[in-house]
Formats: structure tokens, sequence, C-alpha cells
């Protein structure tokens, strides 16, 4: 099991669980940065000490063989997994070359030390910089908002808007001191994949060269090297394109409203202060509290003392005036499993409208007039995916202008063109009708930025891949398949003049996996997983003809054939979906949506 995701909406909710969470990253950062100065000891060995080189260089080995990497997510993609073993098979290299050690370690400062040093200082000393920051953010917050939630409500009004203000400011300031600190925090860990990784690797090229049969080792270590940089390449791309995604997101997180409900297994979460009767008075507790609206189950966790959570059965929630009591943003529910009611303040008036609204909350009868009944229903806020309707005419008139035109460019796909040209195109191409020559004047890159406009809308088995997809997409409607069908065809012709646009099949997965599967949560978790997205796109264009036409037989009595197969004595099957057909002498069941009648 990985690390778990941390995601930027925790930060408003600053749960236990969200804080449970950030120790593990933490502890992995500390000990990624213990592991680091171990490493770099070990190296200025190597440099220093030549009478001790064989022992260094043991121990080197053996620290890279213990170390293991941790990623975020549940699952790994076949270039992390190679990274990721990536140093127990540079430990395996070096027992090799120390046997046959000839001469002395060189350079190894420059290509080794100092960019391990430089990673630990500027990423993982960012990340500890960024942890002081929260936590003196977080105890500076949490003492003003107790102060500020002990103010009386009978102070001046003016008094209380100064009083109201200022919170926010510092609330803000808590938010983004942990919003930038989550970031820093995953930035480093998915940073070390790849960085970590590189030196690494040019210090064992360098030490090749210094040993007598280094030649020999270096050639039987140049594909193993070659796949690893792709692996690490491969990696580069995926975070490039994630960082921005997350970017994106903590920007939009950033710009919600404070009190933003994020998705979650509960109705309603987060803090709640919970007034405790005493013999001389009462005092107010700080708990966390999660609400879930099917059962009517509220259960209270004591923060402070971090006492197991008590749950109950909501009858009631009302509102509680404010001349009733000397404390802002209360309300009063009834439990069935005690007598009496109790009495929640809230964190702000909003605060306290989504725990009213989550709990069905009512308003207090009033005196000398009818009861006013507030709607119980809860609003819900509907996400609504944009979905981009493109005419299959549309994406066949691009396709014939930019094949010929610019095929050859170099970024295609991936160097924007001038937005200007690129809006003024669409907008002929989605009018009356398109002409070729009309195109003509825009420039490659900006004809090519338009189609990517246009087109938005886990097994090692690379076999087992293969027919997962085909399955996959034999499952689309008609049209959708049709238009997946032109535009990996498309690509594949992209990949084939590689030489000349630079575009491989691993570039244009980077460019249309987050475009062709984009959640429809965009969470940090979602964002972790368009590697794999990139993955599904890389084997449509690699396997196009497997994976659009041709079928695999599942059981014996279904038939394989590729495309443009040609069938005798079709009928149809007792099994839905399914023909009886006869191919090169082989009578067999056929699926009946890849087959058209003659």
């Amino acid at each position: 099991m990985g690390l778990p995701t941390l995601e930027f909406s925790d930060s408003f909710l600053d749960s236990p669980d969200f804080r449970e969470r950030l120790k593990y990253h933490e502890i992995e950062l500390d000990r990624t940065n213990k592991f680091i100065k171990e490493l770099i000891k070990d190296g200025n060995m190597l440099i220093t000490a030549l009478k001790n080189l064989s022992a260094a260089v043991q121990k080197f080995s053996q620290s890279l063989q213990d170390f293991q990497f941790e990623c975020i997510g549940d699952a790994e993609t076949d270039d992390e997994v190679n990274i990721a073993q990536s140093f127990k098979e540079f430990s395996q290299l070096l027992n090799t070359v120390e046997e046959e050690r000839r001469r002395l370690i060189q350079n190894a400062d420059d290509v080794l030390i100092t960019p391990l040093e430089k990673f630990r200082k500027e990423q993982i000393g960012a990340a500890k910089e960024g942890k002081k920051k929260f936590d003196k953010e977080t105890e500076k917050y949490y003492t003003v908002l107790e102060k500020h939630l002990a103010l009386s409500s009978k102070k001046k009004e003016t008094f209380l808007q100064e009083a109201d203000t200022q919170i926010d400011k510092d609330r803000q300031v808590f938010y983004d001191a942990s919003l930038e600190y989550v970031f820093k925090i995953q930035e480093v860990q998915e940073k070390k994949k790849f960085e970590f990784v590189e030196p690494l690797l040019a210090f064992l090229q360098g030490l090749f060269t210094f040993y007598h049969e280094g030649y020999e080792l270096a050639h039987e270590f140049e594909p193993y090297k070659t796949q690893l940089q792709f692996n690490l390449q491969n990696t580069r791309n995926n975070f490039v394109s994630t960082k921005q995604e997350v970017e994106k997101l903590m920007k939009r997180i950033r710009s919600a409203d404070q009190d933003y409900k994020p998705p979650g297994q509960w109705t309603m979460e987060g803090f709640l202060y919970v007034q405790e009767k005493r013999p001389l008075g009462c005092t107010w507790t700080r708990h966390y509290c999660t609400y879930e609206k099917g059962s009517k189950t509220f259960s209270m966790t004591n923060f402070e003392t971090k006492s197991s959570g008590k749950q109950v059965c909501l009858k009631s929630c009302i509102r509680r005036k404010t001349d009733s009591i000397d404390k802002r943003f209360c309300f009063d529910i009834e439990v069935v499993e005690r007598h009496g009611i109790v009495t929640l303040q809230a964190l702000s008036e909003s605060n306290r409208r989504l725990w009213l609204e989550a709990m069905d909350g009512k308003e207090p009868v009033r005196n000398l007039s009818p009861p006013h009944t507030h709607s119980s229903s809860l609003s819900k806020c509907w996400f609504k995916l944009g979905t981009l309707c493109i005419s299959h005419m549309h994406v066949c008139v691009c396709a014939r202008i930019f094949t010929p035109l610019g095929i050859s460019t170099l970024g295609l796909y991936r160097t924007g063109g001038v937005n200007s040209k690129v809006q003024k195109l669409m907008t002929t191409v989605f009018g009356k009708c398109v002409c070729l020559s009309d195109c003509m004047s825009f420039e490659n890159l900006d004809l090519l930025s338009s189609f990517s406009e246009f087109t938005c809308k886990k097994s090692d088995d690379q076999n087992y891949r293969v027919r997962a997809v085909h399955a996959l997409v034999h499952k689309l409607p008609e049209r959708n398949k049709e238009m997946m069908e032109l535009l990996i065809k498309h690509l594949v012709t992209v990949s084939t003049h590689s030489q000349f646009n630079l575009m491989t099949v691993s570039n244009l997965g980077v460019i249309f996996g987050p475009t062709l599967m984009r959640s429809q949560e965009e969470t940090v978790a979602a964002m972790m997983n368009i590697k794999f997205q990139n993955i599904v796109v890389e084997i449509l264009i690699e396997n196009f003809d497997k994976a659009m036409y041709s079928c695999e037989a599942e059981h014996s009595h279904e038939l394989s054939f590729p495309q443009g197969a040609l069938f005798s004595n079709v009928y149809p099957s007792v099994e839905p979906g399914w023909l009886q057909a006869t191919f090169q002498g082989k009578t067999g069941l056929i699926p009946e949506n890849y087959v058209v009648y003659l």
C-alpha cells in the first residue's frame, strides 16, 4: 500500500484523519532525507577513502538494496515499477563492479554528490520550511479562533464585524499555509522519482570508465539504462502534465468559499464546539463532528483528548436565538439516546447554515406569530461535466487538412498556436460550411491546436491489457466508437512521423490521455491517475488494429478473426448479441456488433 493521497479540500477541514495522512508523508520525507545524507556520506567515502573503497561500495550497494520507493496511490505504472526496482539493479551492478575493481572513482562529486545535496536542500528543505510555517499558522489560528468564538454577542456590531474580518484574514493565512505545504509535500514525493535516480544513473555511467572491464559492463548495462531513461522521461512527462492539473485544482480550491463543503462520505463534517454543563457553569469543548443524513447518525470526537467518538441518532435540529445565549453561531440538537438538548457552536454563520441544511434544521418558534416552517430539503450542488459535441464531419475535415499540411511539424499537438487564430479557425470550422482553401492561410500549429480543442470532450501482461482495452472500445456507442477510431487512426499516422515531429507514442499519450479520459471528480487522487490514462492511449496507438478491429476468442466455442474477415453460414445464435458463423472452415460464435451484412 502506497502513501495516502492528500486532498487540497482536506486543508479546509483540517480533520484528524488529514493530520494522520500528513504525518505519513512527513515520516517518508524524513526517511528519504536521512537516506540521501547517508548516500552522500557513502559517496564521499568512495572519493576520499581509497583504501576502504571496497567496504564503502558494499555499504553503498546495500543501502540501495534496502531502500524501497513509496509512490502515491495504490497502484503503480510500469515506469514507476522499473524506477522503484532500479535501486536493486544498481546494487547488483555495484557488486559486480567491486569484484573487478581496478581504478579509482573520479568526478563523483559533480555527478552524484552535488545533485543529491541540491535535491535535499532545495526540495526536502523547502518542505521542512513549509512544515514550520504550517505548524506556526496552525497554533496561531486556533488560538485566535478560540478567542474570537468567546466574544459576547452583546458587543457592539462594529466591533463584532471587525473581529469577523480579522478572523477571516487569519483563517485565509492558515488555509494558504496548509495548501502550500500539502502541494510542496506531494511535489517532492513525485520529483524524487526522477531527480533522485538520475544522479545515481550518471554516477554509475561515469564509474564504468575507470574499471578495466568497464566497456563490457557498460555494454551489458546499456539496454537497461535506455529503458530506465525512457521510464524516467515518461515519469517526468507525467509529472509535468499532472503538476499543471494539480496547480489548477489548488487554485480553484483556494478561490472557493471558506466554508466550502467538499465531496465525501459524510453529509456534513467539521469542527463544532459542544456546550458541557458543569456544577459551577459550563464549558465549550472542541469536537470533530460528522453527520450522515440517511441514517441520521451524528458522531463527536474530542480532538484534544483524542477519545473515541460518540455516535447518536438525531431527532431534531433548531437554530438557537441570539438573544437566548451569550454565544454566536449556536444551534440545538435532540438525540434519541439522551434526554434534553445538546447545544453546539459552529465556526461561523455560513458554517452554521451548512450544518442546519444538512440536518434539516428549523428556525426557532417565534412568540405572537404563527410558526414559520423552513424547507428541510438539503441544497444539493450538481456538478455538470462540460461536454463538447463534435460532428464526425468536422473531425474528418480537420484530419484531411493537417495530415498533408502539418504531419511533420515539430511538437505537433504539444506546442500551442496563436490563440486568436485558433479561435478564428474554430469559428470557421463550426460555421455553415468548411472549405479546405479557407484553412490554408493559418499556420500549422494554429490548425493543430484547434483540432486539439475539438477533441476535448491496471496487469503486467501486455496482451491482457490489449484485450481489456479492446473489450471496452466495443462497449462504446457506435458514434463514439467511430470518433475514437478516426482519432486513434490519425494519431498512429502522427507517431509514424516521430523522427520529424518528435511526437512519439509516449508523447501523444501525455497529450491525449487527460483529454480523452478526464475524471468526473477533479481531486488530487484523480490527477495522480492521469499516468494510467496516458498508458491507455499508448495501448490504443501501438495496438490500433487489435484494439479497434480484431477479435480474440475467449472460449473454445468462439471464433478469432481479423479486420475484414468474411463469414459464411451466418445465422442468429440462441445467446443474445451473438451470431453463429463459419470462418476458415471453423464454426463458432462471433459478436453481432463486430460485423455487417453484405
